[in-house]
């Protein structure tokens, strides 16, 4: 046996060191493209107004939506088709809500993820039997049917026709424009972000990831794996609907149009070209389609074809997404 001058357990050590200087380079720089968003969005405001603010506004609530499907695609790696069907639902039952009663905005939103966490929660279910592209299909067909609901219940969502809210309020504090909105969405959002950093790093997040992995691995090591499905969708389902219910603090009106299929695939552009798995890329991808996806406004015919271009490329050449090469540098 030949001796190395290094001892035995300096040897071991070099992998433990590596992976954790990766580990620390992939939290730095997910820290800090998130400080920098926080400092270009705190100061935003004072620097333009108007429609950039509304951008900035919708940005913000496709952040929390892309942090919702992070959670039960990049974290618990269960395929789910049905997130705008919860952003639907938080829409309207925080609208209606403010509508009937006048409730504060922060009650609505929370109604508003309740609603969709409790049908996340049943889609959980669905999840013990079904996997893969069952699951999926499942999913779809949830979505399907609340568009369905969404355009054909005239009374109570306006049916074809859409639904105007009256503006939310808060403390006394009447939203009458995007920019009296914009401080509440930005703090709610980073609400949101901060309590997806804390999830990531805790034990339930790494129970999210070992049943991503290896189902039969994480029940041989005491995880529940069925609790854990069920309450991945169930808290990507909350997101989801509170996404909604924030979108009602700044936006007045919603049609089902904006509620269908193309929805959940510009979310899932989002995660999958942001970086499966990371908090960050999930963020940086909202950004980046949230903008996309207004420069194609003009072109509706054509962007499900663009995003699902995009997709398919990117799961090809770049799986782990556009900014896993920013943590790798």
């Amino acid at each position: 046996m030949i001796m190395n001058p290094i001892t035995n357990r300096q040897v071991l050590d070099l992998p433990i060191r590596e992976s954790g200087a990766k580990n620390r380079n992939r939290i730095i720089s997910g820290g800090a493209l998130v400080v920098a968003l926080a400092v270009l969005t705190v100061v935003l405001p004072f620097v333009t107004s108007g429609y950039v603010i509304y951008i900035a506004n919708l940005l913000l609530v496709f952040t929390v939506l892309s942090l919702g499907m992070h959670i039960v695609i990049g974290e618990a790696g269960q395929f789910s088709l049905s997130h705008a069907a919860f952003y639907g639902l938080g829409i309207y039952t925080a609208g209606l809500l403010n509508n009937a009663f006048g409730l504060p905005l922060i009650l609505n939103i929370i109604a508003g993820g309740l609603v969709a966490g409790l049908c996340g929660l049943a889609i959980g279910f669905l999840s013990l039997r079904m996997r893969d592209i069952y699951l999926a299909l499942s999913t779809f067909a949830f979505g399907e049917a609340m568009q369905w609901i969404f355009l054909n219940w005239t009374p109570v969502t306006g049916g074809p026709n859409g639904l105007n809210f009256q503006p939310a309020h808060l403390f006394g504090f009447t939203f009458l424009s995007d920019k009296a909105a914009y401080p509440v969405v930005l703090i709610l959002a980073l609400v949101f972000v901060a309590a997806t950093f804390v999830i990531h790093f805790s034990t339930l997040g790494r129970s999210f990831r070992a049943v991503r992995e290896s189902e039969i691995a994480a029940a041989a090591v005491g995880i529940d794996v069925k609790r854990v499905k069920i309450f991945a969708f169930a808290l990507s389902a909350f997101y989801a609907g509170a996404a909604g219910g924030l979108f009602t603090t700044f936006s007045t009106f919603i049609h089902p149009e904006s509620l269908g299929f193309h929805t959940t695939i510009l979310v899932l552009t989002m995660v999958v070209v942001g970086g499966i798995g990371s908090v960050s890329g999930a963020i940086g991808g909202a950004i980046v389609f949230g903008l996309i996806s207004e420069l194609l406004r003009q072109v509706p015919s054509y962007q499900e074809v663009i995003y699902g271009g995009i997709l398919i490329l990117f799961m090809m050449y770049l799986p782990r997404g556009i900014f896993s090469l920013i943590g790798r540098r």
